[in-house]
């Protein structure tokens, strides 16, 4: 007997079939390939950087939840992006989430963070990057204060300080943001160590306070 079995698909079966599989193929956290306006080696940044420093932002790892530096931090300035220097958040955005990490309403300029949709661990977050050199910060929720209603759940190992009192040297995108990070992320990694960045990033979905995390 000829013709198509019941268990045979059609051509326009087997097209639908394969673009669900592509689908799912490249479903995960994606980013379009881009050059950033700055842009460093690696061999420069495993100088530069602590070890959480360089996992959190070159890794998209997580550091241990109130380890950070800057979790608690009260002082009046401008917090940067501890790899190019770029002002991100203004110290009057911050407030105590509960989360764990350092938390914001809002930015510097709108322009300061660049999103994208992030579907690793099995769920959708949105993770947020530094837009000058592409830098992983954390990630971003809907569950903020007023006026935004935004939270910016950042990484301290991801963040310099720019103190407003001048206490400091300025961070600029030659290095100096980088360096008064180090602190940070001394601070912030070397009492946790890799490991525990690596260990936080495993259990990223994890939920406190009811709310999902980096």
């Amino acid at each position: 007997m000829h013709g198509h079995g019941p268990d045979r698909p059609s051509a326009s079966g087997l097209t639908i079939c394969v673009t669900l599989l592509s689908l799912l193929l490249f479903t995960g956290t994606c980013r379009t390939k881009k050059t950033w306006p700055k842009s460093f080696s690696q061999e420069e940044l495993k100088k530069r950087l602590s070890p959480i420093q360089f996992h959190v932002t070159q890794e998209k790892g997580t550091e241990s939840a109130f380890r950070g530096e800057y979790t608690e931090y009260k002082e009046d300035g401008i917090y940067t992006c501890v790899v190019c220097g770029s002002p991100l958040f203004k110290s009057e955005t911050k407030f105590d989430s509960g989360s764990g990490w350092p938390s914001f309403y809002d930015l510097v300029k709108e322009e300061s963070v660049t999103v994208t949709d992030d579907f690793a661990y099995g769920m959708h977050r949105v993770e947020t990057s530094c837009s000058q050199c592409g830098s992983h910060l954390g990630h971003l929720f809907d569950d903020g204060p007023r006026p935004t209603g935004k939270r910016y759940c950042i990484n301290s190992a991801s963040l310099g300080f720019q103190s407003a009192s001048a206490s400091r040297p300025p961070s600029n995108g030659d290095g100096a943001g980088a360096g008064t990070g180090a602190g940070a992320g001394t601070g912030a990694g070397a009492g946790t160590g890799a490991g525990a960045g690596t260990g936080a990033r495993d259990g990223a979905g994890g939920a406190v306070g009811g709310k999902t995390e980096l």
